[in-house]
């Protein structure tokens, strides 16, 4: 922290996608915490809330602007241009503070706008944040508020990738504290395929849990169906490790040892005089190894596809319009 009040100047991000249901009751929700901080002069008065509409199409970007017009000080918006994806949306927000022109922010929290994240839990992070954690995770405590299907595919993914040899932290979403450090080695990372519950971790800083109860989604509806969280899973997998390819590679030496055996047990067959062989078997394995190829030219693809878009560079987002209230102090020359 550099400013001269000694309490950190904090930003919350929250990104939204048709979240006009939810959105009134987080703004005054987070506006609350945000305000009793203040006032237990735990972080700066100047510290804001940061709505990051990603390419909504309901009102979720007028009534950031009518937040933003009634309290501009509190307040503040970025829309972007379309539809970029929840994890742009965050990185968008992380890296507008980061570059803030007029106020040099000390840290962010990210946090969904269901508001199904504990916001009491955000002035212990701040605590561990002014004790020297540059990164703090929030992470749940249980799963109970979960559909049995979400909670056993949930815990097998972050399973799978401690498996896969992927640093992640088990039962942590996107509810973190960032310090200033961390945002700027944050905006180090290039690359379009954006997994960032893999990426915070490699940044290597010193890191913070807090435990927390997730509640119920208060209005609205998930923005995770099932097909989206098996896409996510993915983009994390094979972002992060290159076992799977590893593994066919594992799988065709398998194979082709069966294939020895199977030529020394097919020259003992001829030899011994058995010559008759049924069809069956052959059709089983033709069907079986068909599989197994096409499975494997489906990961290898996933991969190339990978360097595809990264080989492109395309943006990974475009932002439509900025509101950050204009008139703020520049402390530094204060």
């Amino acid at each position: 922290m550099d400013n001269k009040s000694g309490k950190p100047v904090l930003a919350i991000i929250v990104p939204c996608y048709n979240e006009q249901e939810v959105l009134p009751e987080t703004a005054k929700e987070l506006s609350g915490a945000l305000q009793q901080l203040i006032s237990e002069q735990i972080i700066d008065e100047r510290s804001i809330l940061l709505f990051v509409d990603d390419g909504s199409s309901d009102n979720t970007w007028s009534l950031i602007e009518k937040l933003h017009t009634e309290n501009p000080s509190v307040f503040s918006g970025i829309k972007l241009s379309g539809n970029r994806g929840h994890q742009n949306a965050l990185l968008c927000g992380l890296l507008a503070v980061k570059d803030h022109a007029a106020l040099s922010f000390d840290a962010a929290i990210s946090i969904d706008a269901d508001l199904q994240d504990d916001i009491g839990v955000i002035g212990k992070m701040i605590e561990k944040y002014r004790t020297g954690c540059e990164i703090v995770y929030g992470v749940r405590s249980n799963r109970k508020t979960d559909s049995f299907f979400k909670r056993s595919t949930a815990q097998s993914f972050y399973r799978f990738m401690r498996f896969l040899g992927v640093d992640i932290v088990y039962n942590h979403a996107d509810f973190r504290l960032m310090g200033r450090n961390a945002l700027e080695a944050l905006a180090e990372y290039s690359e379009v395929n954006l997994f960032l519950r893999g990426i915070i971790p490699l940044l290597g800083f010193k890191t913070g849990i807090e435990y927390y109860t997730r509640a119920e989604r208060p209005a609205g509806t998930s923005k995770y169906p099932l097909g989206k969280m098996l896409q996510f899973a993915l983009e994390g997998i094979t972002s992060f490790s290159v076992k799977p390819l590893r593994l066919i590679t594992l799988l065709g030496v398998l194979l082709f040892a069966v294939s020895v055996a199977m030529i020394v047990y097919f020259f003992v067959r001829y030899f011994s005089g058995y010559t008759i062989s049924g069809w069956a078997s052959i059709a089983c394995s033709l069907w079986g190894i068909g599989g197994l190829i096409l499975l494997s030219i489906g990961i290898v693809g996933e991969y190339i596809g990978k360097i595809y878009l990264e080989a492109k560079r395309r943006p990974r987002y475009h932002v439509e319009r900025f509101l950050f209230m204009q008139e703020r102090n520049n402390y530094e020359q204060h």
